[in-house]
């Protein structure tokens, strides 16, 4: 972990829209480098998309947002490390896990090593091989590549293969329609085909799901030291309507419940989604490229379905202790809680969905999600219903200070966007978990808020900013 240096010089007066991960590390390094900070905050709380609910018995809680940080984050243990707080391995895949697919129920080792009993219709030359095996020698170029090239690695595969989605890339990989399906239930992308394929292949020869941590006690402990250390430089309840600036600073006005106010610094960071900053009037307008990239950036949806239990009951009767269950199900996906032995009880994950799919839970009253994903993880737990006892819920694309779960670029977008999503544009510099290539992870709002602290402590004036 890498923070700002003191030097000499006035402060700077900054002010930072939104305590998510990017907003309150720019204010924790600014303050630590001397600088005057203000944070606003339109809820109640800090973290914005990390957001662990603790509304179950005493003593349980789950993740409504981020869940797990890879250990290839470095920057993001960094300050976990820092701020003392311990970590515990998350479990990502488990032989153990289930498969259901097709009306038919078997262990994640099972599918794996019978993947005909799937019942996808693959090729012939695809038969008794699992999606994972055809998706490695898919891609084996592309991983020798940045093995060898490393960044200049990563840019090749940029310039080749941005304009694919992630289906176009598996039809030019030559998977048949069959292969196709089975990787899109099996790899949880069957919602997300229109993605970008560079988003995928980022992740995967990133590493990003090998060797997940999760913190001990909830992922809110990260954004809370943050606001341990920041409590009298954020103001909650304040909703930015309006944004403006001129040769000698910025002005950012506000709203709360007692009315309207403005506040005015030097600088100011945007720390929230575009997909939020489209509804804030911008007095002095963007250029045209930062308008567009606000416009145009994807955002996909996501969705959570949480049950408390009496009864850890996939423990005893399946052996399963954390991990996974892919489903074809509309549920989709189910994770498993780190087991506890303090109590029986736990809060199951029964359904993990994106895009489209998470849209269709959206768009359901969190009675009926409740109802329904009851109704699929029955038929996988059939006594899911004697042991449940509360449940929760929560649908990003339906939470109006995030409006999506996080930025998911569509074919091209990198290439034509990512330079205007970073672009300072005046005084004004931008943060999220969007503005960086971390997209979806606690690292890339970090990332992307140090990096506009930096360029805001380094700059000699407005126009010396660098956003690198």
């Amino acid at each position: 972990m890498d923070g700002l240096e003191r030097r000499e010089g006035a402060p700077k007066r900054v002010i930072i829209i939104g305590a998510g991960l990017a907003g309150l590390v720019a204010g924790y390094e600014l303050a630590r480098a001397g600088h005057d900070p203000l944070i606003l905050e339109a809820q109640n709380r800090v973290g914005g998309r990390v957001y662990t609910l603790r509304t179950f018995a005493p003593g349980l809680y789950a993740e409504a947002g981020a869940m797990r940080i890879p250990r290839v984050h470095d920057l993001t243990l960094g300050y976990c490390e820092h701020f003392g707080l311990e970590m515990r391995p998350f479990m990502m895949g488990n032989p153990k896990g289930l498969v259901y697919v097709g009306g038919r129920r078997m262990t994640a080792e099972q599918a794996g090593l019978t993947p005909d009993e799937l019942g996808f219709e693959v090729a012939e030359h695809e038969r008794g091989r699992s999606h994972w095996s055809l998706w490695e020698e898919a891609t084996a170029d592309l991983r020798r590549l940045v093995e060898e090239r490393g960044q200049a690695g990563w840019d090749s595969i940029v310039r080749d293969y941005d304009q694919y989605s992630i289906r176009e890339f598996l039809v030019a990989k030559g998977f048949s329609e069959g292969a196709i399906e089975m990787f899109g239930v099996m790899e949880f992308v069957e919602a997300d085909m229109n993605t970008a394929i560079v988003e995928l292949l980022r992740e995967d020869i990133g590493k990003a799901f090998e060797d997940m941590q999760e913190i001990v006690g909830g992922m809110d402990r990260l954004p809370n030291a943050f606001y341990a250390e920041l409590a009298d430089r954020i103001r909650f309840g304040a909703e930015v309507h309006a944004i403006d600036q001129d040769a000698d600073g910025v002005t950012i006005h506000f709203k709360t419940e007692s009315g309207r106010w403005s506040e005015r610094g030097d600088y100011a960071i945007v720390a929230i989604p575009f997909s939020v900053l489209r509804h804030i009037e911008v007095l002095a307008p963007f250029s045209r490229d930062k308008q567009r990239a606000i416009r145009q950036l994807n955002y996909s949806a996501s969705t959570k379905v949480l049950f408390q239990v009496r009864e850890r009951i996939w423990e005893a009767e399946d052996g399963i202790y954390g991990g996974a269950t892919v489903t074809d199900l509309p549920i989709r996906r189910m994770n498993y809680p780190t087991p506890d032995p303090t109590t029986k009880r736990g809060v199951l994950l029964a359904s993990y969905t994106w895009s489209q799919d998470a849209a269709r839970w959206g768009a359901m009253d969190p009675e009926t999600r409740l109802e329904e994903a009851l109704d699929d993880v029955a038929r996988i737990h059939p006594r899911i219903r004697e042991v449940y006892e509360v449940g929760a819920s929560h649908a990003w694309y339906d939470d109006r200070f995030a409006n999506g779960a996080f930025a998911l670029f569509e074919p091209e977008q990198q290439s034509q966007l990512q330079a205007a999503i970073l672009a300072p544009e005046g005084r004004i510099l931008f943060a999220g978990e969007h503005c960086s290539l971390y997209h979806a992870w606690i690292q890339g709002a970090l990332e992307s808020g140090l990096r506009a602290a930096r360029a805001i402590h380094e700059a000699e004036a407005p126009e010396a900013l660098i956003v690198a």
